[in-house]
């Protein structure tokens, strides 16, 4: 299997496509936003006729509303690695999120833990009274492991690894062997000078708003969805419906949403670092002040030598 990680907008999927072209390859996606259906402007989800010229997997798999959970995603993940290595093609795992991408890397066992609604429903309702940090301080005291691999801002983590213990009566950290997978992976990671990036993230965000983000959250709004469900959080997503609530004016959510995304690709290179060994990192700056085909022509190679 080959992986492509790397920041948000530094060039991920168009690198995955060109390799399309090259390589009988099909697409698996690892971006918890781009499971979502009718969420397609917001996520930067492939579009139809680039999904429609390479087979794409793990992507639009639950409405909105619907719970999704890291075990969900390594089941539909395992199914298409197995479907395409069936049809003798390459899997081509594509995305940002951290916590996919290592959890297949390294082959950790999730734990079966269905969710529990009423459960979640009172740790939520603790956290918007007592703030994230009261459970996240509960976590610390009874799995300090997971407590330091998890943000403490992030609720929705802290509440899966609080259900887990109270399910099983025992710390997440404990349940979660790695058993690494028996076929070998080639790592690539794309990278950009931070100030380039920034600007690239910026442009994409103008785009999206010139595409129709604020209609798309205004009709996944008609659709019933509520503002408060994981999915409606999301970058682009939330701050669109406090535009439409008016809240704030809509100069000031698209400056807070590129504030945001520059945030989470801050936090990205926490899960991929430079200096990781395991990756192999090319810089995009250099290819795109050489021409589109530098880095392209590198990957390339890297390839034929891993699949020769």
């Amino acid at each position: 299997m080959i992986i492509i990680v790397g920041p948000t907008a530094v060039g991920k999927s168009r690198l995955a496509l060109h390799l399309a072209q090259y390589f009988p390859v099909e697409i698996i996606g690892a971006d918890s936003r781009q499971i979502y259906r009718y969420m397609d402007i917001g996520t930067n989800k492939p579009s139809p006729a680039e999904r429609a010229s390479v087979p794409h997997h793990v992507i639009d798999v639950v409405e909105p509303d619907e719970d999704f959970s890291l075990a969900m995603y390594h089941q539909l993940a395992n199914e298409a690695l197995k479907a395409i290595r069936q049809k003798d093609k390459l899997p081509l795992m594509v995305g940002g999120s951290g916590l996919y991408v290592w959890s297949l890397v390294e082959g950790w066992k999730i734990p079966q833990v269905p969710p529990n609604q009423q459960l979640r429903r009172q740790l939520e309702a603790r956290a918007e009274q007592e703030g994230s940090q009261s459970l996240y301080q509960e976590l610390q005291d009874i799995d300090p492991a997971a407590a330091a691999k998890i943000n403490p801002g992030n609720t929705r983590r802290i509440i899966r690894a609080l259900e887990i213990y109270d399910a099983t009566g025992q710390p997440s950290s404990q349940l979660r062997r790695k058993e690494a997978p028996d076929f070998p992976i080639l790592l690539i990671g794309l990278t950009q000078e931070r100030s380039e990036l920034y600007r690239r993230i910026d442009w994409r965000v103008d785009k999206m708003i010139q595409r129709g983000l604020v209609e798309e959250v205004e009709q996944l709004l008609k659709k019933g969805y509520s503002p408060s469900l994981p999915s409606m959080s999301g970058i682009g997503y939330k701050q669109i419906v406090q535009f439409l609530r008016g809240e704030m004016t809509l100069p000031h959510a698209i400056d807070k949403i590129k504030y945001e995304t520059h945030r989470l690709a801050r936090h990205q290179y926490a899960w991929f670092r430079l200096s990781d060994s395991r990756i192999h990192w090319f810089d995009t700056s250099e290819s795109e002040a050489k021409g589109n085909s530098a880095t392209l022509n590198k990957v390339k190679g890297l390839v034929d030598g891993f699949i020769s």
